[in-house]
């Protein structure tokens, strides 16, 4: 039979069986004590205890495969597919989440096994004393079997190395079926395989989850021959050599070797021609050694653009590893020769540029884009348009756009934030009017994109908030769940569309804006001190309760009033007046922090971790909270819980994350924050003054280094005395994006004296 994604491809029997020649195998295991420099301080174990959901497997700086082990299938642990917990081995599969709260992908199990063909799918286990990961490289015995697995990938694939026990028959199962997250309403849709030759595999899945529609295509070559193999459809075996069902595995078998069996894949989410062509990217290489040299001299690259010096052990690995899952997302989404999937689901060619995907945007405005405006401003304008390029193909700026799906997660219209943050620095200096009117449009009420995709994932971009934003001003308690986390984030968001106006020129379109933009007061009960519901009759819900938290059911996301009152990023000065000054901000502030941590409500958030009082450092409503005592009477502040948080939240452990790592997020702030720097308001070019933990730091920036110098730096000396920038006192608590200049150079003085106010 043909079948129908890939059949067209089987005739083309042994068209990529060059690769298979080009495979010299190598038994030299991979020598981790090669890799000097920065390569060192990464540990990719780094958050995959706790809730961090990162993964140890093999990847390169926003590579499209993600070769790791799966060894968590159900819950919110299983959302990266990995948790440090576990001793299970499902096999390794292509594509995964870093860091994320929902689980998808896990395309294309591969696993390992001795022995004959199983009438039951297989399952290894394995510890971590056999386990080792680098970047770009990871390594674990397969047990029972005592397989040594290693793996390494390219931008578009994944290279596979198994050395079995020569006395034993060396076997592969691949199983297409294989779902993370099946119990949250993950399933496969179709899957087809087929064997093209004696080393050849191509295979096609269809899953639906999170990303509601997401087909992926693979091809498959080994360096050494299938000598049988077993297709089972339903756990029944199928005679032939090309299939399609629900429950689709293959099982290969290639004898007793003397040598490691090498496998090279490669993925594409537009057909399996692309997943060909993409395969070619190995083409040059042949070993795994050439592969992880390639792929750590990629992370070598992006590492070395912030040098630190210090002789803390654990800031370092904390500091490299946080610059690491900072490079994960967004992840490529194009094929090698510019196709890609469009938000529209249709397939597009690119106009030279590279377009992405995953990209974590309520999570990621607040540090992570601040952070690759300065390190990767080319990336980052090249992520600002291609923003944009989601908005025409799919009607609207994304909003955790996933594998060419709008998921609708999270609050709000956040792309907003990060235009508005790459306009104020330059970084998009063409069709401004493009940028803005698609802000605009995802900020007003559109009925006809609701619509359209009624019953899907995709509806919530387009969520009842904006229609009652519009017509009274805001959200009312009594008519949407969530009310005031997104009010209080849709203010934010109309005034980075002001931002982004003013830049136009459009004045009345940013008056308007920056009008909307004080939605936050209608949220702000004087009496009680917090933002709390309001219904539409103008009244407040009389069940109010600053400690309580509902998961998807209260006013709040995530969160309860505590940790949502202070999101007010562009209006803080605002917020202490509605307060009552600087003074009860600071009273506020100082409640929030010292208050106890006990969170109330039998279906409170998870995500609520990371307490210190109040304070939720593992959820990203609250990252920008420290630096709100420098708009107080007791700025000092700042630094005596940044130093807190610097130093008991990041630990160098598996469980060294304290929340959902985020695509980066939670890493971009430790970096920012561990270089003394931060901005607290994407779209306010301002990045203020924080509690360094290093000695000093070359950033590298066009053709040479901005230095920051910390002098007097050490554990007991928390304290700011004084700043200067290239060679002139800092007057202020903040400097500009454009003070990060070649030969620009920041001092930032310490002591353990702490000074009220070191400005003055």
């Amino acid at each position: 039979m043909v079948i129908k994604n890939i059949g067209r491809y089987i005739l083309g029997v042994g068209l990529f069986l060059s690769a298979a020649c080009s495979m010299v195998d190598s038994d030299n295991n991979f020598n981790k004590d090669n890799n000097k420099n920065l390569l060192q301080y990464v540990d990719p174990f780094i958050g995959t205890g706790f809730h961090g959901h990162t993964f140890p497997g093999a990847v390169v700086p926003h590579g499209r495969v993600q070769l790791s082990p799966d060894t968590h299938l159900f819950g919110w642990e299983a959302s990266s597919g990995y948790h440090y917990d576990d001793t299970t081995l499902y096999g390794f599969s292509h594509t995964h989440l870093s860091g994320t709260g929902i689980g998808d992908m896990g395309d294309f199990l591969f696993l390992p096994f001795t022995g004959s063909f199983p009438d039951k799918k297989p399952t290894g286990h394995f510890s971590h004393e056999n386990e080792s990961a680098q970047p770009g490289y990871y390594q674990v015995k397969v047990q029972p079997w005592n397989i040594n697995a290693e793996l390494s990938a390219t931008k578009r694939t994944g290279w596979h190395k198994y050395t079995f026990p020569q006395q034993d028959e060396a076997c592969v199962m691949i199983d297409l079926s294989h779902i993370l997250q099946s119990d949250w309403g993950h399933h496969l849709v179709e899957s087809e395989i087929a064997l093209l030759d004696e080393h050849t595999v191509i295979g096609y899945r269809l899953t639906s989850g999170w990303a509601a529609n997401d087909p992926v295509w693979f091809r498959c070559v080994f360096d050494k021959p299938i000598l049988n193999h077993q297709i089972r459809v339903n756990n029944e075996v199928f005679n032939g050599k090309e299939a399609e069902g629900k429950d689709l595995k293959l099982y290969l078998s290639f004898g007793r070797l003397d040598k490691a069996l090498n496998a090279s894949v490669g993925i594409s989410a537009v057909d399996v021609a692309g997943a060909e062509q993409n395969l070619s990217e190995l083409s040059t290489y042949t070993s795994i050694d050439q592969v992880v040299q390639a792929a750590q001299k990629e992370w070598r690259s992006e590492l070395e653009k912030v040098t630190i010096e210090t002789d803390n052990q654990a800031v370092l690995i904390n500091f490299y590893t946080a610059m690491y899952h900072s490079k994960i997302a967004p992840m490529l989404y194009s094929d090698l020769d510019g196709r890609y999937r469009g938000m529209d689901q249709e397939i597009h060619q690119s106009d030279g540029k590279e377009h992405y995907t995953v990209y974590s945007l309520w999570d990621v405005f607040r540090s992570w884009y601040p952070l690759m405006t300065i390190i990767e401003p080319e990336r980052a304008r090249d992520w600002g348009y291609d923003l944009l390029d989601h908005q025409e193909k799919g009607g609207l700026l994304p909003k955790w756009p996933l594998n060419g799906n709008y998921t609708g997660t999270m609050v709000g219209y956040p792309a907003v934030a990060i235009l508005a943050d790459a306009m104020q620095k330059g970084l998009l200096d063409s069709i401004p009017d493009k940028l803005l009117a698609a802000a605009v449009k995802s900020s007003q009420w559109n009925p006809v994109f609701k619509e359209k995709h009624k019953g899907t994932r995709a509806e919530n971009v387009m969520p009842e908030h904006i229609y009652y934003k519009e017509k009274m001003g805001y959200v009312p308690v009594d008519k949407c769940t969530e009310s005031v986390s997104y009010g209080l984030e849709m203010a934010y968001y109309d005034w980075c569309i002001a931002v982004m106006a003013e830049l136009v020129g459009d004045a009345e379109l940013s008056g308007q804006y920056y009008e909307k933009g004080k939605a936050y007061e209608y949220y702000f009960d004087s009496q009680t001190q917090f933002m709390r519901g309001k219904k539409a009759d103008g009244s407040w819900d009389e069940n109010f309760n600053p400690r309580f938290s509902d998961h998807l059911k209260s006013e709040f996301v995530e969160g309860n009033a505590w940790q949502w009152t202070p999101f007010v990023p562009h209006a803080i000065n605002e917020l202490g007046q509605l307060m009552g000054g600087k003074e009860n901000l600071g009273i506020w502030l100082d409640s929030l922090f010292t208050t106890s941590s006990v969170i109330e409500g039998d279906n409170a958030s998870a995500d609520i971790t990371g307490l210190i009082g109040q304070y939720a450092h593992g959820n990203e409503p609250s990252h920008h909270v420290p630096y709100m005592y420098q708009f107080s009477d007791r700025p000092w502040r700042t630094q005596e819980v940044l130093d807190s948080i610097l130093y008991h939240f990041y630990k160098p452990t598996p469980e060294g994350i304290i929340g959902n790592e985020d695509c980066g997020q939670m890493s971009a702030w430790y970096v920012l924050n561990a270089l003394g720097i931060y901005q607290v308001t994407p779209g306010r070019d301002e990045f203020r003054i924080g509690r360094p933990i290093i000695d000093k730091a070359r950033l590298a920036i066009g053709d040479g280094f901005f230095t920051i110098s910390v002098i007097n730096n050490s554990l007991h000396n928390k304290y700011v005395q004084k700043v200067e920038l290239n060679g002139k006192k800092l007057e202020s608590q903040t400097f500009s994006y454009d003070d990060f200049k070649d030969g620009g150079e920041l001092k930032i003085y310490m002591s353990e004296k702490k000074i009220i106010n070191w400005i003055n």
